[in-house]
């Protein structure tokens, strides 16, 4: 059994407290929805959650850093 991966899309703020508290913890935090993040998705077993303005239908053709665990906007 595989198990389930929590992405995070797009979260930059206080919106990311709120998600946890629902969600719970990411595994795997992208800032963009682009290609990259589409094709480390898979549909069948893992959890997307969109942030702001990312939209599952809307897939940026440049890539965004990602980043893995909270705290990835600190030095």
């Amino acid at each position: 059994m595989t198990s389930r991966t929590v992405h995070y899309i797009g979260f930059r703020g206080d919106e990311y407290v709120r998600a946890h508290r629902i969600f719970g913890g990411p595994v795997m935090i992208h800032r963009v929805n682009d290609r990259r993040t589409q094709s480390e998705i898979d549909p069948d077993h893992d959890l997307a959650i969109y942030a702001g303005s990312e939209r599952e239908t809307r897939v940026r053709e440049i890539p965004g850093t990602d980043v893995v665990g909270p705290g990835y906007d600190r030095p």
